[in-house]
């Protein structure tokens, strides 16, 4: 009896294997989120020659990504209890290698930014995505195992960014750095979608969320990584600059 208890008490402190795939599915997608948002740094030039835009304007497409990225990852935790756990993942991670890929058939800075916006909007929810399912799917004991795993992906991911997107670029042409996301992508949605378990969804709580902070939460983590963008941009003569100079003396 005693030894019937040990062996149920083990078992009780391990994850199954349909747990540790959806855990691995979820580390895949964290990192290629962040992935995404280096990956560019080192094709702008080629980028901004092929879409037909200026130098200064090269930095808009990786903070495009990164302010989709900061808008939605506050958001996640309640949008997912609205729309479900598995749908509003399995819906994001579809959505985020179609962004990706149509960013390779833009012609202009402009619909290069909304492309690179949605692929950020997608692509943001997988990062606490993945922290959150270590800390459910897991139990206790090898939740340390699953927290290593996710603190690998988001360091090594902006790290090897450049150097792939590099790669990708002098061999292939910059269209492939957006094409590098769908098979893992698909990888990681069939994995999902065969671990996760379905959850009603709670539309009634869109009524509940508090539209009028999160309005302003959005455009105000917008409007930071733009103030950074815009600048580093103001010349000498701007009449800005000027004033600055002027203030400062």
């Amino acid at each position: 009896m005693a030894n019937a208890n040990v062996v149920s008490g083990a078992a009780s402190t391990r994850a199954s294997s349909r747990d540790w795939i959806a855990v691995l599915a979820c580390m895949i997608g964290a990192f290629m989120a962040i992935l995404n948002i280096q990956i560019t740094n080192a094709s702008l030039l080629d980028i901004e020659g092929g879409i037909g835009t200026g130098v200064d304007n090269g930095a808009w497409i990786s903070t495009a990504y990164l302010i989709g990225e900061i808008v939605v990852i506050p958001l996640t935790d309640y949008l997912s209890r609205v729309f479900s756990f598995r749908r509003y993942l399995l819906v994001n991670a579809v959505l985020f290698p179609l962004f990706s890929i149509g960013c390779a058939f833009t012609h202009d800075l402009g619909s290069m930014i909304v492309m690179r916006g949605l692929q950020g909007f997608a692509g943001g929810i997988l990062i606490p995505m993945a922290f959150t399912i270590v800390l459910t799917k897991l139990p206790k004991a090898q939740q340390p195992i699953g927290l290593a795993l996710f603190s690998l992906a988001v360091t090594f991911a902006p790290a090897i960014g450049p150097t792939i997107g590099g790669y990708l670029t002098e061999d292939y042409g910059w269209q492939t750095i957006f094409f590098i996301n769908a098979v893992p992508s698909a990888v990681m949605v069939v994995a999902l979608a065969l671990t996760l378990d379905k959850q009603p969804m709670q539309l009634g709580l869109l009524r509940e969320g508090d539209w009028a902070g999160i309005a302003p939460m959005a455009f105000g983590l917008s409007a930071f990584p733009f103030r950074l963008v815009r600048r580093p941009g103001l010349k000498l003569s701007h009449p800005e600059h000027c004033k600055m100079r002027r203030e400062g003396q």
